[in-house]
């Protein structure tokens, strides 16, 4: 066993160690990604053990299928993993593979793609990022692999922009898990994803999004400039839903940064600005009603320190009654709001009860960045009969 301190024992194991990875992720990966390219992968129960051998030195010789697969994953070439360099003929029978695949992309594989990030979407609004975050890792990659092989520059565009999708929905749950580095960098993808689909609104959905990692870290300043330029992109440019959410979104970084006025104003026109019926089958990422507003005005007043916080998160905790139009993750977030602003009011009994609840809804969906904003709540003193 590798003692604490000591310097990874082969490339292959630095090169892991560097980007992250688990070798639980690994296995994960080549279980999936080795039936998919006609490589030959062990049980899962022999892969942990094989590549603990690989990465110690143990067993040296490393087969050219799963070569492949540590190129694939690490995105590194054979000498950077210690493996023998690559016979140029093989390098081009490798590349020649890739795009033959990539080129029998067709409608049908593109439409599978996108039911499969709008499932896991689903998943995530009923159950959380417990459960759907490996999988839309899995999918991330899956799709990153046949755009970058992809010469069609409509078929680019297309996975380009469900590519965007995906990326941003995993940047979601990564920071509901509490991995703020992995969600900023999903993200960050999920911008350059959304240029080359040509799309300002899947770009201006990712900027905001990645914003509140900011509003998260403290960096309120910070996530009001980006707002701006998330509106700025999608302005005159992106359906009024859209726009709508991106004005709640930046009331919300306005509250964080203390401009009260601002705010308020944002949300005005978030009002304003949301239809009649607010579903758009174009943008099924987008969940936003009367009373998902409510909510998020109701967290903004708890920011600016607004005692009506507390009536407009118990109107919007009502709204949550119809699960079609609202997410579980959501009602957590709701929860979390209404504990401290009971706390914020005096009323410990309050702000326990909510927090109680939070906490059940966290634990049950893994929310570990709602786990960590309950550990800061301070409960106010209880006063007794004749205390002043």
């Amino acid at each position: 066993m590798r003692k604490r301190g000591e310097p990874p024992r082969t490339r292959l194991q630095a090169v892991r160690e560097e980007l992250g990875h688990t070798q639980d992720y690994v296995v994960r990966y080549f279980l999936t990604r080795g039936p998919q390219i006609g490589v030959a992968v062990a049980a899962a129960s022999a892969l942990p053990i094989m590549i603990s051998r690989w990465e110690n030195g143990h067993v040296e010789v490393v087969e050219p299928g799963y070569q492949r697969l540590f190129r694939e994953i690490y995105g590194r070439s054979n000498e950077e993993l210690g493996f023998p360099s690559e016979a140029i003929n093989q390098s081009a029978e490798e590349l020649r593979d890739r795009l033959v695949v990539a080129r029998n992309i067709d409608a049908a594989t593109l439409d599978l793609f996108q039911r499969q990030v709008n499932d896991l979407r689903s998943s995530d609004h009923r159950f959380g990022a417990l459960v759907v975050l490996d999988q839309l890792n899995s999918l991330v990659r899956q799709i990153e692999a046949v755009k970058v092989f992809s010469v069609s520059t409509r078929l680019r565009q297309r996975l380009a922009a469900i590519l965007t999708d995906a990326r941003t929905l995993a940047g979601w749950t990564a920071l509901d898990r509490g991995s703020q580095l992995q969600a900023w960098q999903y993200h960050e993808d999920a911008k350059v994803s959304a240029r080359e689909a040509d799309s300002p609104y899947l770009l201006a959905h990712a900027a905001a999004q990645q914003a509140v990692i900011l509003l998260d870290i403290g960096e309120a300043d910070a996530a009001v400039e980006l707002l701006e330029y998330a509106r700025y992109v999608a302005e005159n440019r992106a359906p009024s839903l859209l726009r709508s959410w991106l004005a709640a979104a930046h009331g919300e970084g306005l509250a964080a940064a203390g401009q009260r006025n601002a705010s308020l104003r944002a949300y005005d026109d978030a009002s304003s600005l949301l239809p009649t019926n607010p579903i758009d089958p174009e943008m099924p990422f987008l969940l936003l009603n009367e009373g998902q507003l409510t909510r998020w005005r109701g967290n903004a007043l708890l920011r600016l320190g607004d005692p009506d916080a507390i009536t407009q998160l118990e109107a919007a905790v009502r709204d949550f009654v119809n699960p079609q139009r609202s997410a579980v993750r959501g009602l957590t977030n709701t929860y979390v709001d209404l504990a401290f602003a009971y706390a914020a009011a005096g009323d410990s009994r309050g702000a326990l009860e909510y927090a109680q609840k939070a906490r059940q809804l966290a634990k049950r969906i893994g929310s570990d960045r709602q786990r960590q904003r309950l550990a800061n709540l301070e409960l106010p003193s209880p006063r007794g009969p004749g205390v002043a």
